[in-house]
């Protein structure tokens, strides 16, 4: 039987880094996969983090499993952070999480549950989203429309094509939104324009999704969480898909959390019972690690003071990137990319075609992807000189 089975090509982002490193040419930059690398090209542990690893493998005596619901610390931090402390959802109780494996753990419990409350439900996805939002969600039956978000030609949301389309989201439908730092354009709402969303929420009826995989790293945590509050402030339901891969540095660990906004406790609690039947049949039980090193760090006063820290200077080394890449780049004459410094975080599309990505890759080997989304955070001190001259001479 298995014999029949054909190789499948490789992932279009993982297959690309796999061939930078590969790559024999000492000058080569990737900016390939979206995690976030330091000066010296590494993907650093924060200090916070360092020392609750130490704490934990000083007091931890089992490795029994955590509770199904995940850690206690963990989930009150996450919806804390990612709701804000004030939250009047929070106080009234509308409020549950679930510990899972990453945030594509979090979308994909979350699909389980709009599966079972409503089979075959459509979703709205942004054109473009994030490559793996489709497959994650829809493998549960999900089906599908695109709403436009971003547009070529100003680098920046065509709001109102956005809003033209959404009109057509029913009551019961589900909007995928990105929370901030838009993967894989860059390109984010204004507040005022999360606002007509929710209105139009409240309107049609739809119930917004939310991926908050970046939080952090677009102007602050607090800031780039504000769009996300708006709507919680206002619906009576809402999903948010939060991560730790980026803000706490737990890539490897996978450390998320499915957060419900409900219309009261009662259902709250009936979709925590929903997630972790869900969650029983999809992986089991929750990965402990990085979800007890995230709870320390949150709950722990001296221990989240110096993340934050340490994550401020993570936001404004990127938007400092953004300024020196933009500037450069327009040094070249060859175009006009003011665009990156109006974008948050890890991603941009410099506008390429794909034959001048496969220039890139193949003559210079500069390595992004065939849209030409480049992780801005790949680019250092020691690259970019190389990186603005290189896509001088393919333009």
């Amino acid at each position: 039987m298995l014999e029949k089975l054909k190789r499948l090509p490789d992932d279009p982002i993982l297959g690309l880094a796999a061939a930078c490193r590969a790559d024999p040419n000492p000058d080569k930059v990737d900016l390939t996969v979206g995690i976030y690398m330091d000066e010296q090209g590494i993907c650093p542990v924060f200090e916070a983090v360092q020392q609750a690893q130490k704490a934990l493998a000083a007091e931890e005596i089992t490795k029994a499993y955590i509770p199904p619901v995940g850690d206690a610390l963990f989930n009150s931090g996450m919806q804390q952070l990612v709701l804000g402390t004030n939250s009047q959802a929070l106080a009234d109780g509308r409020v549950a999480s679930v510990q899972t494996p990453g945030g594509c753990g979090a979308l994909r419990i979350g699909a389980e549950i709009i599966q079972a409350a409503a089979a075959g439900t459509r979703v709205w996805v942004s054109d473009p989203t994030w490559p793996v939002h489709i497959p994650l969600l829809g493998s549960v039956g999900l089906s599908f429309e695109t709403y436009r978000y971003y547009d070529p030609a100003t680098h920046g949301v065509n709001f109102d094509a956005m809003v033209e389309d959404l009109k057509a989201a029913g009551r019961g439908e589900i909007v995928l939104m990105h929370g901030c730092c838009h993967n894989p354009c860059g390109a984010d709402l204004s507040l005022s324009q999360w606002e007509v969303i929710a209105n139009m929420a409240e309107q049609q009826g739809f119930i917004p999704f939310v991926d908050i995989a970046y939080q952090g790293l677009g102007d602050g945590l607090e800031q780039d969480a504000a769009g996300l509050r708006t709507l919680v402030a206002r619906l009576p339901e809402v999903l948010v898909a939060a991560s730790c891969s980026k803000n706490l540095g737990l890539y490897r660990e996978r450390t998320g959390a499915i957060i419900f906004l409900c219309q009261d406790k009662t259902n709250a609690d009936a979709l925590v019972s929903q997630a972790l039947v869900a969650a029983r049949r999809v992986y089991s039980m929750p990965p402990a690690h990085g979800g007890l090193l995230a709870g320390r760090v949150l709950a722990d006063e001296k221990l989240n003071a110096s993340w934050r820290s340490e994550l401020m200077t993570m936001c404004q080394r990127i938007n400092g990137l953004r300024t020196d890449l933009a500037t450069r780049l327009n040094k070249t004459g060859k175009g006009d990319f003011s665009f990156i410094e109006r974008e948050k975080g890890m991603f941009s599309f410099l506008g390429l075609s794909p034959e001048q990505a496969l220039r890139l890759r193949t003559e210079f080997g500069v390595y992004m992807l065939d849209s030409s989304r480049i992780n801005v955070a790949g680019v250092n001190a020691s690259n970019i000189d190389y990186l603005v001259e290189s896509v001088g001479r393919v333009l």
